[in-house]
C-alpha cells in the first residue's frame, strides 16, 4: 500500500506524492519517520523545488533491517545528515562530518524525514532513549549537534573560555545559547544580536543577554551567515579570541596584522557534527529534557506541512516539527 510523501516542489509549495515502501538492503534500515525538524537549509527548496523528499532532522523507529544488522526493529533514532564512508582519513580520526568520500545527504540527494518511510545505511542511525518524544529527538540534530560542535571548534583554540557571542539566533544560534548553557553553567554569560526582537526576546527568555554590540569576549558564533554580522563580531573579540563560522552564506574582510596577528585571534569554520558526538549530547538530553524542549515551539501533522514551512520562514518561531503517526 503506497503512503505519502510532503514534497516541496518549488514557489513555496508543499505537495503530496504517493511513495511505496522501500525494502532494506544488506547494511540497511528501513526507519518509520515520526518526526523531522524543518532547518533555515531548507529554505532554497521550499523556494526552488527538489527531486527527492526533503527533511535532514529526521527521528523515527526501525521497521525493517537489513542483512548484516545488527539494530533491532522497534528501536528509537534518528538518523545522521551525512552518509560518511567510515574508512577515509577524516572517518578513522572520528570526524565523520568531513568525510573525504562521502555516500550522500540525508533529504538533499536521499529520501528524507519528510516521507513516511527513510532508507539508511545502518552506521548513520544513532538509537535514542524510548523517554526521549519523537520531536525532541530531532534536537539531536542542529539544534545539539550542529551548535554543540562550533563550541567544541572554538574551545580547541580558546579552552578556557570565560564568555560568548552569538550573532544570529536563528535555531541554530539558539542551540548555541542552550549549549553554553547546558554545558558551562546557567550564569555562563552569553551575549546575542538579531535583526528581529522576537528572537532577541525568545533568546533573553533562555538566559541570553540581548546587545547591539557585545563587549570583548573570549569566543564569538556566527550564526547568521551575514558579514556584518562576522564583521562586528572579529572587531569585537578580545586577545585570543576565536570566532566560529557555523552559518553558511557571505564573505569576510580581514585585516590580518590588525584582527589576527597582534591579538593572536582566530577565525575558524564549524561543520555539522561528527557522529561520535552523538553519545555525549544523547545524555546530555535526558539530563535536560525540559530545557532542550523549551527550543521546540511549534508541531505540525505531515498534512500541515505548507503551514509548518510558512510559519518557520516567517521567523518568529524556535524549531518547527512536522511530526507522523505511527
Amino acid at each position: 500500500m503506497a503512503d505519502l510523501a510532503a514534497v516541496l516542489v518549488g514557489g513555496g509549495r508543499v505537495e503530496f506524492r504517493e511513495v511505496e515502501r522501500p525494502v532494506a538492503g544488506p547494511g540497511e534500515l528501513v526507519v518509520r519517520c515520526r518526526a523531522n525538524a524543518i532547518c533555515g537549509s531548507d529554505r532554497g527548496a521550499f523556494a526552488g523545488g527538489v527531486e527527492v523528499v526533503q527533511g535532514h532532522e529526521a527521528a523515527g523507529e526501525v521497521v525493517a533491517a537489513g542483512e548484516g544488522t545488527t539494530t533491532a526493529v522497534g528501536t528509537r533514532g534518528v538518523v545522521y545528515l551525512m552518509v560518511f564512508c567510515g574508512e577515509c582519513r577524516s572517518c578513522r580520526a572520528g570526524a565523520t562530518n568531513v568525510c573525504l568520500d562521502k555516500r550522500g545527504d540525508m533529504g538533499f540527494n536521499r529520501a528524507g524525514g519528510l516521507g513516511p518511510y527513510a532508507v539508511v545505511e545502518e552506521r548513520v542511525f544513532f538509537p535514542v532513549d524510548e523517554r526521549v518524544p519523537f520531536a525532541t529527538a530531532t534536537a539531536l540534530l542542529d539544534v545539539m549537534g550542529t551548535s554543540g560542535h562550533a563550541l567544541d571548534r572554538a574551545l580547541m583554540v580558546r579552552p578556557e573560555i570565560e564568555d560568548l557571542y552569538v550573532a544570529g539566533v536563528g535555531p541554530v544560534g539558539l542551540g548555541v545559547l542552550l549549549m553554553a548553557k547546558l554545558r558551562f553553567g546557567a550564569d555562563f554569560p552569553v551575549y546575542v544580536s538579531d535583526p528581529s526582537q522576537w528572537r532577541l526576546d525568545f533568546a533573553a527568555g533562555m538566559g541570553g543577554t540581548p546587545v547591539q554590540e557585545p563587549p570583548l569576549v573570549d569566543a564569538a558564533v556566527d550564526a547568521s551567515g551575514r558579514t556584518e554580522a562576522r564583521q562586528t563580531a572579529v572587531r569585537r573579540l578580545g586577545r585570543r579570541g576565536v570566532l566560529v563560522c557555523v552559518g553558511h552564506g557571505q564573505g569576510l574582510e580581514l585585516d590580518v596584522s590588525r584582527d589576527l596577528v597582534s591579538n593572536e585571534a582566530a577565525v575558524i569554520g564549524s561543520e555539522y557534527f561528527p557522529y561520535a558526538d552523538f553519545v555525549r549530547n544523547h545524555q546530555l538530553l535526558l539530563e535536560n529534557l525540559e530545557a532542550v524542549s523549551q527550543l521546540i515551539t511549534h508541531e505540525f501533522a505531515l498534512a500541515d506541512t505548507q503551514a509548518a514551512f510558512e510559519t518557520f520562514l516567517g521567523g518568529e518561531t524556535g524549531k518547527v516539527v512536522v511530526t507522523q503517526d505511527a
